[in-house]
């Protein structure tokens, strides 16, 4: 059976940063191909392409991650019964989550006692969790919970009405749920498998971490205190980054499910998950120390992929580690790996067929023009959705 699945290749060159750190404060790396390399975590590029869906979809279509999530719910019940007092939302919220995920939601002992101390009264309700919902569902849940205020625990042991408050969490995902998934602790039937798959960003060549030792003036010294008035280090590295991601279109399209608008065709919620991932992973940048090294570059190349049978990384291109070449610079080489690689690895499976992108810049990328249609990055956002839309059909 053909499936529908995209896959992202991203070179990007970073300066001196700290993308993302490890416990000790160091940026992560990772042993590949016998050699020490650069990491950055799915994570947190996965939270840096989740945060850029603020500027490219609408609010409605995204969910919230939190602990606080009796707080968000109490706000749009009191939106709708504004007569309503903030514990009294606050404790219809707490049982309406709770019947939907079968999650408690309670005070953190450690802050109601704090709480107690200072004589301040009790902080909000929160799960034990992060509990991801999208704003569908608590617009869905707050209306379920003013429909039983007058006696919430009472409608809540009523079997159709728990059972509607389940259907409420586990239908109409927001884009981002349906993309990066959610685990519900307290019940596995409602979790939401990820229909994109991120891994973790690895440098071509072999790095090991430098040490910046800094100091900082007291503005208020006098000529007899010439010495700093702070002194430290921050580790950093450089590199030039292979990223890697693939999104099962199917499985998005399941996961979003119903809850389509009448005037739109039934493909363009997908369309629409696709391009913001799409773009969002290429242009964002995790934000790990950004305002010690200001390392904001944007990808050198970009291949996309529109498969039809699974999803495949080009990481093995550079297991052998990349050397840079007489004049410096690994981003050259590193296409021309690519440009090798990849038509020996399709020819070899029979993948060669799949519709292909190319987005570069600089004449260090000229080599990898021949693996695809080049594009901007407009033109492939654009391209890539209206592939997806016509794969899926009008009957998806």
């Amino acid at each position: 059976m053909s499936r529908t699945i995209l896959d992202v290749h991203v070179l990007q060159t970073v300066p001196p940063s700290n993308l993302n750190r490890d416990d000790t404060g160091s940026p992560k790396t990772a042993f590949y191909g016998g050699v020490r390399r650069a990491r950055v975590s799915s994570q947190a590029w996965k939270r840096a392409t989740r945060r850029s869906f603020d500027g490219l979809l609408d609010p409605a279509e995204l969910g919230v991650r939190t602990k606080r999530v009796a707080e968000l719910l109490a706000d749009r019940i009191t939106a709708a019964r504004p007569h309503l007092g903030d514990a009294e939302a606050l404790t219809l919220a707490a049982e309406t989550i709770q019947a939907a995920t079968g999650s408690k939601i309670e005070v953190p002992k450690r802050k109601a006692e704090a709480a107690k101390k200072k004589g301040e009264d009790a902080p909000a309700p929160e799960s034990s969790y992060l509990m991801f919902l999208s704003a569908r569902q608590l617009d869905g849940l707050a209306d379920l919970a003013v429909q039983g205020a007058d006696d919430i625990k009472k409608y809540f042991k009523t079997k159709e009405n728990k059972a509607r408050a389940r259907q409420i969490a586990d239908t109409r995902h927001s884009v981002d749920i349906a993309l990066f998934g959610r685990m519900v602790a307290d019940s596995a039937d409602i979790n939401v498998d990820a229909a994109a798959q991120v891994a973790h960003a690895l440098s071509v060549h072999a790095v090991e971490n430098e040490s910046d030792y800094y100091t900082a003036v007291d503005d208020q010294n006098t000529d007899a205190e010439p010495g700093a008035g702070m002194i430290g280090t921050v580790d950093f590295n450089s590199a030039t980054l292979y990223r890697y991601a693939a999104v099962d279109v199917d499985l998005l399209r399941r996961n979003l499910g119903k809850g389509l608008r009448d005037d739109e065709p039934v493909t363009e919620p997908v369309r629409r998950a696709v391009q913001a991932f799409l773009h969002g992973f290429i242009a964002s940048l995790p934000t790990g120390k950004i305002n010690t090294f200001g390392n904001h570059t944007l990808p050198d190349a970009v291949i996309v992929k529109l498969r039809t049978s699974r999803p495949v990384s080009f990481v093995a291109a550079f297991e052998e580690p990349v050397t840079a070449d007489l004049t410096g610079g690994h981003l050259k080489a590193a296409c021309e790996k690519l440009t090798e690689y990849v038509p020996d690895l399709e020819g070899a499976y029979g993948i060669d067929g799949d519709p292909s992108w190319v987005l570069r810049v600089g004449p260090a990328t000229a080599k990898l023009a021949g693996l695809g249609t080049e594009v901007t990055l407009t033109d492939l956002v654009d391209a890539v959705g209206a592939a997806v839309a016509e794969r899926l059909g009008p009957n998806a």
